[in-house]
């Protein structure tokens, strides 16, 4: 009966169980008790599962009794939220259970302890082979375990005796000698004629626009400026768009006009690291609902585990026993009218 759903929590500091333990309740809540009290923990406790179980009673005597057993002080309902795969976030329902009977404020004291401890307790992390899931998530059905290999019988295969190939004296010497001790080694955006991108880059700006022809010698003295825009993340595409863009009609000197470009629009430095905001931890909470209809609310605002609709309804709630009796209401009305008979006027 472990199955995802309403799952049994038994309650801390039950006393021991014993013979009259529900005798004061009526035959079919004790029969329920009972047999919720054997219940292991994490069974489920639905009332469709409750009624398979059970074929004495149908699903409305069930419900009926479990609503009695709420009111008497021995169930509470609550639902949490389970953060699965995705962050997708799943409502599994819990039945509290006391063999002992407890009073409303015992119960909130209780939820309310819980519910500390769930938002305290630290977020689920991917399934680990051997551990165990939280009390609060859903059972899952366990896999079988992968049936063992049996002995390989057949021998492997001795490998293929190969002859002795000659090898010359002299091999061809193909990789390429180390670099001597103390020089330093080309960057490794360098291209095959020794240039950098930066410089190749400031080389193509006279054939994208004569107005930017650059000599050798100004490519050279450019190159650092251009090499940091390349070092802020940018592309070659861009740096040479950026130097070319809203020309005037007459460049008199290209290299004082391309330094200046290159000063004043040199880009932002982008980090390399993840710059998105990390996701804070999903808060897992615990809501109680009523007994009767499943409406969730507060364990304050749901007395003996009911809402106000239900316990209007329900014989023996708290509602029920605080609201007056109807002949009790007759009799009232009954001395008004003596009273206003005895003030008239003879």
């Amino acid at each position: 009966m472990a199955k995802p759903g309403y799952g049994k929590r038994s309650a801390p500091d039950q006393q021991a169980r014993t013979r009259h333990d529900v005798a004061l309740l009526p035959t079919r809540e004790r029969y329920i008790a009972g047999f919720v009290d054997h219940l292991p923990g994490g069974a489920a406790m639905s009332v469709k599962t409750l009624a398979k179980q059970l074929p004495l009673y149908g699903q409305q005597a069930i419900s009926t009794a479990l609503t009695a057993l709420s009111v008497a002080g021995h169930l509470r309902r609550v639902r949490c939220a389970v953060v699965g795969a995705g962050d997708e976030t799943r409502w599994v329902f819990r039945t509290f259970w006391s063999r002992t009977a407890r009073d409303n404020e015992w119960w909130n004291t209780y939820l309310a302890t819980e519910k500390a401890a769930l938002a305290a307790a630290p977020a689920p992390e991917a399934s680990v082979p051997g551990r165990q899931p939280p009390p609060w998530a859903p059972a899952e059905e366990l896999l079988p375990p992968p049936a063992p290999e049996g002995p390989r019988t057949k021998q492997t295969p001795e490998p293929t005796a190969v002859p002795h190939q000659r090898t010359p004296a002299h091999a061809p010497d193909d990789k390429p000698a180390p670099p001597a001790p103390g020089t330093v080694p080309a960057p490794p955006w360098a291209s095959e004629a020794g240039r950098s991108p930066a410089y190749l880059a400031l080389a193509r700006l006279g054939r994208d626009d004569h107005r930017l022809t650059l000599s050798a010698d100004d490519c050279a003295a450019l190159e650092p400026q251009a090499a940091q825009w390349l070092a802020r993340g940018v592309s070659v595409d861009y740096l040479i768009s950026a130097l070319t863009a809203g020309l005037p009609a007459k460049v008199d000197s290209p290299l004082g006009f391309v330094r200046r470009r290159l000063t004043d629009k040199i880009p932002p430095r982008l980090t390399t690291e993840n710059t998105q905001p990390t996701t804070p931890a999903p808060t897992r909470r615990l809501l109680m609902e009523c007994t009767g209809c499943g409406r969730p609310g507060r364990p304050e605002a749901l007395p003996d585990g009911l809402c106000r609709p239900c316990r209007a309804t329900h014989p023996g709630s708290v509602e029920e026993e605080n609201s007056p009796h109807p002949a009790e209401i007759a009799d009232v009305k009954a001395h008004m009218n003596n009273l206003r008979d005895l003030l008239k006027p003879v």
